[in-house]
Parts: C-alpha cells; sequence; structure tokens
C-alpha cells in the first residue's frame, strides 16, 4: 500500500509483472536499440582509447591501420552484412511499435531509385526498421531489390561503431556515396533510402504534428538528375508519435542551444521523452505507438549531369506537390483526427 501510494503520488505508472515474454524481449530490443543510437558512439570511443592504454594496445594499433585504409568504403557502397541486418533480434524491435512498410506500387529491379524519406522524426524509428533491417521483409515486398539507408559521414568515422552502421548497409551521405550507388553501371534493382530533412527536422519532431524541411533541400534533386534514377516520396506515419521531446519553439534558449549544437557536431542535441524498461511514464524508451512507411509512385527524372538551378526548382517543386498528395491520400489509414494533421513545409 505505501509502495502504490507513493508511486501514484509521482505519477509513475509501473508496467505489470505478468508482461507476457514476447513483450518483454520487445522492449529489450527497443532498449538495446535506442542504448546503441544514443550511446553507442560514445561507447565505442571509450572501448577504443581503453584498448590502446591497455596490454591489447596492439589490437588498436593493427584495427586503427586496417581503419584508415578502409575509411573510403563508406562512398564506394558500404559493406552489409545480411545476416546481422535478418538478425530476429530486430523483429523484436519491429513488434514493439509495430512498424509496417506499405507498397503503393511495384518497383522495376532492372533499375535504381532515390527514396526520399521524410519525417526524420527523433531518431528515424520506421526507416531505419524498413531500410537498415529485414524485419520488415523489404526483399519481399519488392522483390528483386535490395536497400542502402543513408547517414551521415561522421558515424563512419567512429572506431567500431562504424562497423556496425556498415553491417546495416548504411553508407554516407556524401554526392560521391549516392551517385556511386544509383549508378546502373555498379548495381541495379538499388533503393537509396535518404532521409531529407536530416538532423535540424528532428528538432521539429513533435507528437501529432508533421513539420517537414524540404524548401530548401534540393541536393537530392540535383542527384536524382545527375543520376536519372526515379525519386520516390516515402513517408512514415506515426513516426513524431513515438517521443515527446521538450517544447523547443524558434526564438527559445533551449532552441538556439540546439541549432548551434547542430552547427558545430551535425547531430542535432535531442532529449527524447518515452518511458521506461519497468514504468510507463518517464524514460529514453520509444513509445510503444504505430509507425507505417509508405513508399510512394515513383517520380520519372530525365538523367541531366549538369541540371541548372530553374531545372532544379522546376523538379523541385513537382516533387514536393508529390509528397503532399502521397501524405493527403494516405494519412486518414494510419493518424487519429487525420482531418486535423496537415502537412508543413518549410
Amino acid at each position: 500500500m505505501i509502495y502504490s501510494s507513493i508511486s501514484n503520488a509521482l505519477g509513475i505508472e509501473w508496467a505489470p509483472l505478468n508482461v507476457p515474454t514476447s513483450r518483454r524481449l520487445e522492449t529489450l530490443a527497443a532498449a538495446a536499440w535506442i542504448c546503441l543510437v544514443l550511446f553507442g558512439e560514445a561507447a565505442c570511443i571509450l572501448l577504443f582509447i581503453q584498448l590502446v592504454y591497455s596490454s591489447y594496445w596492439y589490437i588498436a594499433l593493427l584495427y586503427g591501420i586496417w581503419m584508415l585504409n578502409d575509411l573510403e568504403i563508406c562512398n564506394k557502397g558500404g559493406r552489409t552484412i545480411e545476416w546481422f541486418r535478418s538478425w530476429s533480434w530486430w523483429v523484436y524491435y519491429r513488434n514493439y511499435f509495430p512498424i509496417k512498410l506499405v507498397k503503393t506500387t511495384d518497383l522495376d529491379p532492372s533499375r535504381n531509385y532515390l527514396f526520399a524519406c521524410f519525417p526524420h522524426g527523433v531518431v528515424c524509428s520506421g526507416a531505419f526498421g524498413a531500410f537498415a533491417t529485414n524485419a520488415l521483409e523489404f526483399y519481399k515486398v519488392f522483390a528483386g531489390m535490395t536497400c542502402n539507408m543513408i547517414t551521415l559521414g561522421g558515424h563512419f568515422r567512429v572506431p567500431f561503431f562504424r562497423d556496425l552502421v556498415l553491417a546495416l548497409g548504411c553508407c554516407a551521405s556524401s554526392q560521391e556515396s549516392l551517385l556511386h550507388l544509383l549508378d546502373k553501371k555498379n548495381y541495379k534493382g538499388k533503393c537509396v533510402a535518404l532521409i531529407v530533412g536530416g538532423a535540424a527536422e528532428a528538432l521539429d519532431s513533435h507528437p501529432g504534428e508533421y513539420k517537414v524541411i524540404l524548401s530548401r533541400r534540393k541536393g537530392f534533386i540535383r542527384i536524382a538528375m545527375k543520376s536519372g534514377a526515379p525519386l520516390v516520396p516515402v513517408f512514415s506515419f506515426g513516426e513524431t508519435d513515438v517521443f515527446r521531446p521538450l517544447d523547443n519553439p524558434q526564438d527559445s534558449l533551449l532552441r538556439k542551444f540546439q541549432e548551434k549544437v547542430r552547427q558545430l557536431t551535425g547531430i542535432s542535441p535531442m532529449f527524447p521523452i518515452g518511458r521506461g524498461v519497468f514504468q510507463y511514464s518517464f524514460g529514453v524508451l520509444p513509445l510503444r505507438s504505430p509507425i507505417t512507411t509508405v513508399v510512394g509512385k515513383p517520380m520519372e527524372i530525365v538523367k541531366n549531369p549538369d541540371p541548372t538551378n530553374e531545372e532544379v526548382d522546376e523538379i523541385h517543386k513537382e516533387f514536393i506537390r508529390r509528397l503532399i498528395e502521397l501524405f493527403e491520400t494516405e494519412k486518414s489509414k494510419y493518424l487519429k483526427n487525420h482531418e486535423k494533421v496537415n502537412l508543413v513545409i518549410t
């Protein structure tokens, strides 16, 4: 009684003791994933430093030499390890929310496609499950296709962490990397998933809101035009509902701090508020809220190695129209109170 009274006074909602084993494993998988996202790089750096100053210093030396000679792999198609992408652990991660992958049309396995994904959310939960793992059976949904998710190049400079990211099929967000993956001479049936809004968009992720950064993002349009790869709008409904970030209006001190750190590091310092492992009231675990990643219809792009600004603007305008159309067409299927939810493009 005393324990219950204290919990009620503190506003803590504890998880029941009779939770099925499968749900416990799902929670554990989500916890491991968010810890990897939030603390993985720091842990790997500390591990490397520990090796340097230990009796196993020679392992750090050999790894460092190998890593320096392997730095450009992230711009050359990466190094996917299929068993790691297909690890059953990712199935528990998928089922935790759950996450679903929906296609609106078939893709031609003889061609390559650039997936322009929205929104970023706090940590791209839906896009990660759909395109960086095989938990959503991407290979079955899009027969004959393979996928690489694009992320910041800085992740591939962190010892050990880079190997995990590469194993998941991730590649760097450089022009060299994207054009390499989309080149028909190198690959066929390749889907390249790019989170267009990036870290900046994460700062505008709030439950029930869909605010994406697109008006000033035109680099991906140039990539599509230079490669001739069709552009595919992709939208993850529910992505913004899995965390409850602190309120950060544009002129707030918190937002100014976040923007400054992002400018210096390329990473947005988010303070994800979700739930804990044994209680539902607070913590860094994402909430159990469904995410549906919908892959739209490809937009044909005429190959143009040296597009003008006007040509880029024309394609960009049409892509915005198609993204809005995808959002408006699909939102009633996956969002509650969809009549009151609009896509805001900045």
